[in-house]
């Protein structure tokens, strides 16, 4: 078989791009997203194999078969310097987690900005800079993004001060924790800039969406050797990366003797852009021996409503929530999910996400709608039982998790007493509890006060988990980013900035 993988748009399937042309430009000029025209697959002999490597090298075995425009050189380079041992806690990126009940925590928050948005944010400015050489080497390339919380920092982590680009990151004014806040307002470097919006995520993401399709801003940017890519999901190469950890947390199951090879397991991701439980996805494609892929939403229940129904109706109440990153009612990596669904058909695509533009709503047929529940399972919790659960699991195993990853427990085990499925299970857990501390710190039965560092000292105190000392070093960084705008004025401000 041809080695060489390109990558076609979910809204024109016509569309053949390579890998560095996907991961430079970020989005398709029509609004699709790009995915690849074929996935790779690994044998039970490969995936025993990946027990003995590096998490780097797990990395860089599975990104060959997916950037086949690069070099072997130029993909080792990558996952070193995204992967190098002391940007993460113990040396680790993604370790597995037994707790005491048996399920396994897949923890993907050992990295700089303590979030699961740094596994492929650590990695994305690697591949975009290698995609611009190949493509645009004299293009700087302008990264926008809409954050409902971690990826903005972790995004402005991964790019600070990295040649030939510049970072804007749009985040809801009242839409994310007090320490996720802190951590972009901070952000040092030369090239990066952050502004609030009046509005939520998904006004921020509209917006951002807005941007990248217009066509007088992109050649305004164009006259000036410059172009716009992305480091939210919609990038495939912000996605790619998250494939890796799927694998690698299977491969330490393996090693620790907890499952056999060949043995399925469930998966369980906290979600709200679809972007973390799509990658368990195409992990399952490739050869990844995958049961369920159970779906855990907040109170902003719009993905539990579509699995259950196959109508995905984003007229709804917004919920502002104790997960704020799941704060979510337009999740755009589903698109590529239907694309793959529907049999490659760009026309379904292209019609349920007009229905979803004008109307806000759209229904997929029945057969699209039997492959979403063959491999998904959904559910949803609120705060008070988010809080619930984080009190009852530290009470009775000491383990303490943030509120994100309370959502994804408590839906696993509804859906475990629902189903009666005991299949080994890895649940995503997604930032560390520090990121939330008020909201933590109240559900373990602490006293909450509004000196958020002050919470992240009581926290420590009550729990004993130590603080992250990239954390605890932000009581003392300047503020220096305090614009807030309407979500209108998102185009004059990209505008303004790049002048």
């Amino acid at each position: 078989m041809n080695r060489e993988l390109y990558y076609q748009s979910t809204r024109d399937a016509s569309v053949r791009v390579t890998a560095s042309q996907a991961i430079s430009q970020g989005i398709s000029d029509e609004g699709g997203l790009f995915v690849p025209c074929r996935l790779p697959s690994y044998t039970k002999e490969e995936i025993a194999q990946m027990q003995q490597m590096s998490y780097a090298n797990r990395a860089a075995f599975v990104l060959k078969d997916f950037l086949t425009d690069f070099t072997q050189e130029e993909i080792r380079a990558c996952v070193d310097a995204a992967y190098a041992p002391e940007k993460f806690e113990n040396g680790v990126p993604a370790p597995v987690v037994t707790r005491k009940n048996g399920t396994h925590m897949l923890e993907l928050w050992h990295g700089p900005t303590c979030a699961f948005k740094d596994m492929a944010l650590q990695l994305l400015p690697q591949l975009l800079t290698v995609s611009l050489r190949k493509q645009h080497p004299e293009t700087t390339a302008v990264i926008l993004v809409a954050t409902s919380g971690d990826t903005g920092k972790a995004a402005l982590e991964g790019f600070k001060d990295v040649d030939h680009t510049r970072i804007l990151v749009f985040y809801p004014q009242d839409g994310v924790s007090p320490m996720q806040k802190r951590q972009m307002t901070t952000q040092a470097g030369n090239n990066v800039d952050v502004c609030a919006i009046h509005g939520n995520f998904d006004d921020a993401q509209t917006g951002v969406k807005k941007i990248f399709t217009d066509s007088e801003i992109r050649d305004e940017l164009a006259h000036h050797d410059m172009m716009f890519s992305s480091a939210n999901s919609i990038n495939w190469g912000r996605l790619l990366p998250q494939i890796v950890y799927y694998f690698s947390a299977y491969a330490d199951l393996l090693a620790a003797g907890k499952i056999e090879n060949g043995d399925r397991i469930n998966v369980v991701v906290p979600t709200g852009n679809f972007g973390n439980i799509l990658a368990a996805y195409y992990a399952g494609r490739m050869g990844l021996p995958l049961n369920k892929l159970i779906c855990a939403s907040n109170a902003n229940n719009v993905l539990t409503d579509f699995i259950t129904t196959g109508t995905y109706d984003r007229n709804r109440d917004f919920h502002t929530t104790v997960s704020p990153s799941m704060d979510i009612l337009v999740s755009s990596n589903l698109e590529r999910l239907l694309f793959h669904l529907s049999g490659g058909s760009d026309l379904s695509v292209r019609t349920w996400m007009k229905a979803l533009s004008e109307t806000g709503a759209y229904t997929v047929d029945p057969a699209t709608l039997r492959d979403v529940q063959a491999r998904f399972a959904a559910g949803f919790c609120d705060d008070a039982e988010t809080a619930e659960t984080i009190g009852r699991i530290f009470r009775e195993e000491g383990y303490l998790c943030d509120t994100h990853t309370a959502v994804a427990v408590k839906v696993y085990e509804d859906y475990r007493a629902r189903t009666g499925d005991d299949t080994p299970t890895v649940i995503a857990s997604t930032a560390n509890p520090y990121k939330f501390a008020d909201h933590v710190l109240a559900a373990i039965g602490g006293e909450t006060c509004e000196d958020e560092f002050e919470n992240v000292r009581r926290l420590n105190e009550r729990s004993g988990l130590a603080v992250p000392q990239q954390l605890a070093d932000l009581a003392e960084r300047t503020v220096r980013f305090t614009r807030s705008i309407d979500a209108g004025q998102m185009k004059d401000t990209v505008l303004s900035l790049l002048s």
